[in-house]
């Protein structure tokens, strides 16, 4: 973070706390659901799709979650966000963050992350 309370990504600590809330929303919405007879039978397939569509499956069995077929780029991503959101020096800031009385509004926050209307 720059001593301006700016993070990496030009964002504020309280945005960028948000930005990653939307991400985790959106890997949310990415699901998709597959039986086990389907993912034996086109495993390649439902690959292909998932990284064609940048989403992951969830594999059920008798409508039980046996895991999760996610595509390497997916996988790639997600561990880099977990590695960053653990690190010592995120959690300080995330701290910070939550002292900080400031409060932004959500047309604010569209404007900081390129949504503005």
């Amino acid at each position: 973070m720059l001593s301006s309370g700016v993070c990496r990504l030009g964002l504020t600590v309280v945005t960028e706390v948000l930005y990653y809330s939307v991400m985790i929303q959106q890997l949310i919405n990415d699901q998709k659901f597959a039986n086990i007879q389907k993912a034996q039978a086109g495993l390649t397939r439902l690959f292909a799709d998932a990284e064609k569509t940048d989403s992951f499956y969830t594999v059920l069995k008798n409508d039980e979650p046996l895991g999760v077929l996610l595509p390497q780029r997916r996988w790639e991503s997600l561990t880099e966000d977990l590695e960053a959101m653990s690190s010592p020096n995120y959690k300080k800031r995330i701290a910070a963050a939550r002292r900080d009385k400031k409060r932004y509004t959500a047309e604010e926050v569209r404007k900081w992350l390129g949504n503005g209307k």
